[in-house]
């Protein structure tokens, strides 16, 4: 239990259903929805399209979504891989020929072909109880009458505002500058687009006059995007990966997704005793630091479209994490993780939601960097993603860019099990730093005996470009003692990622939902 004298967040209780995530007013539609007859699916996809107003910086429906569904009476987990390929014109020759050396990021080359709204209708079609039309209609109702600008959304905003182009500027910046907490916003050209694919499904926005605004804004500033790129988007359901921590199951989606990265990471440091090291000291720190760089350099080289991923089993092998761990120097920084490891390797906004029969979704939806590519659509102001940017240009590696290939991808939804279940659905959102936030909130609960809220809480530190970002919420003399160590320590403005978890008591069954203070949103239950 947390100490009620020092600031914090309690965790939220309920029998019934509970809704987590990054926005309240998310929250309370996925609640609205379930006690209105609908389940978890439904109440995830009326949540999370609500997201696509209320944090715009983070996601939208120009983008993929990814989810993990368990339905009820059954541990079997579904996996939805939603994210969209590149335009089949697309080639690495072409991008060098270009001058490209790494993959632009704010360029039309960037965009794929946004796979969200399909899987959506996939996931309802599948699972759904009340239909797309039903889970849809929150999303058309506020985005046609806006929503106060929230704090956390009203600081993305001003920090991320330059990044827009013109067309972009008109749907996102109405005030003509960053907006300030409590001011108005709206999309009623998404509401539109969202009206059409609740009466007609997801071809309303993959075929006709959607598509059309999308393709023709994507050329007329240099994209390869045709209308048959859009017309043959193909989510699918797959089986997810697994790994072991503790005697918990740790459960992935597979390639293109990175969550593999985040169980070789686990297996790394199942290798040490953290339990005998301080929570939030400099060992803890230092060790997760250095055992995320080698997970990351692994993930680099083996981790595409899952067409052309290679070595997937070596990266979930525990002898994998073991060798890695070896590496580790306790009392040194590594400089160079890709020489070091060659020995080992010689041959990417989350909701979550659990409805009263115990259906679970976890369902992670995002643009990729802030803003996405910056780019929108002239009529319809969808912002497109830049997923593409997760593309490499190295000749022959399973990455490398290539026409109808997806990229490897930063967002990845969770879920933990234990001997008697599926415990808890849950995300990390934070680009990269996804896998190190699945690994610490897993190791914060099954070494410190952490409640999910106070494994949300907890302060983090993330290898972010070459530099170590270390939350003000560790004390100054962790943060020099990291330095003393050989990182280069960075207080950054903006905290490290964040994280949305419900917690199903094994004893009792009710609900324990926690929800992330670094953004906006709550828990709800009912």
């Amino acid at each position: 239990m947390r100490d009620f004298h020092l600031p914090g967040r309690s965790a939220v209780f309920a029998d019934n259903g509970m809704c987590a995530t990054s926005n309240p007013l998310a929250a309370l539609v996925a609640v609205d929805m379930m006690r209105s007859g609908g389940n978890a699916v439904d109440a995830a996809i009326a949540g999370a399209t609500v997201l696509g107003l209320c944090e715009p910086v983070m996601t939208g429906i120009g983008g993929d979504m990814f989810a993990l569904v368990k339905e009820p009476g059954s541990d079997g987990v579904v996996a939805l891989n939603g994210s969209g390929r590149a335009p089949k014109a697309l080639s690495a020759d072409k991008l060098r020929a270009e001058g490209h050396s790494v993959m632009p990021v704010f360029h039309p080359h960037a965009v794929t072909i946004p796979g969200a709204v399909d899987g959506f209708a996939r996931l309802s079609e599948r699972f759904g109880k009340k239909g797309l039309d039903a889970a849809l209609q929150p999303a058309i109702h506020y985005m046609r009458e806006g929503v106060p600008v929230s704090p956390r959304n009203a600081f993305d905003i001003a920090l991320n505002a330059t990044e827009l182009n013109a067309a972009a500027e008109k749907f996102y910046l109405p005030w003509g500058r960053a907006p300030k907490p409590g001011e108005r916003f709206a999309l009623p050209e998404q509401a539109d687009v969202l009206a059409r694919v609740a009466k007609d499904g997801s071809k309303a926005f993959y075929e006709g006059e959607v598509a059309e605004d999308m393709v023709s804004s994507l050329s007329a500033m240099g994209g390869l995007h045709t209308l048959e790129d859009f017309a043959s988007v193909d989510g699918a359901f797959e089986a997810p990966i697994e790994g072991t921590y503790k005697g918990h199951r740790l459960i992935e989606l597979a390639p293109n997704g990175q969550g593999a990265t985040a169980i070789l990471l686990n297996n790394i440091l199942a290798e040490f005793d953290l339990a005998a090291m301080e929570p939030f000291g400099v060992a803890r720190a230092h060790l997760e630091t250095e055992a995320a760089k080698l997970a990351y350099n692994a993930r680099d080289r083996f981790v595409a479209d899952m067409d052309h991923v290679t070595r997937l089993d070596h990266m979930l092998d525990p002898a994998t994490g073991r060798a890695l761990a070896e590496l580790i120097d306790p009392k040194k920084a590594m400089a160079d993780p890709n020489g070091l490891s060659e020995t080992v390797h010689k041959e990417t906004v989350y909701i979550t939601v659990v409805d009263k029969d115990r259906m679970m979704v976890s369902l992670i939806y995002s643009i990729f960097k802030d803003f996405g590519s910056g780019l929108a659509s002239d009529k319809f102001g969808i912002l497109f993603q830049n997923r593409g940017a997760g593309f490499n240009l190295t000749p022959g590696h399973p990455n490398e860019v290539g026409g109808g290939k997806r990229p490897m991808h930063t967002i990845i939804p969770a879920m933990l099990a234990d001997k008697r279940g599926i415990r808890m659905p849950f995300g990390v959102m934070g680009g990269a730093y996804q896998p190190t936030g699945h690994a610490r909130v897993v190791t914060n609960m099954l070494d410190y005996g952490m409640h999910p809220q106070a494994a949300i809480d907890a302060p983090r530190t993330f290898l972010d470009q070459g530099r170590l970002r270390v939350e003000r919420g560790y004390a100054l003399e962790v943060h020099e003692g990291l330095a003393a160590l050989g990182h280069d320590v960075w207080v950054k403005e903006t905290p490290v990622g964040g994280a949305q978890a419900i917690w199903i008591d094994p004893e009792t069954g009710v609900l324990q939902g926690a929800s992330d203070p670094r953004k906006d949103g709550c828990a709800l239950g009912y």
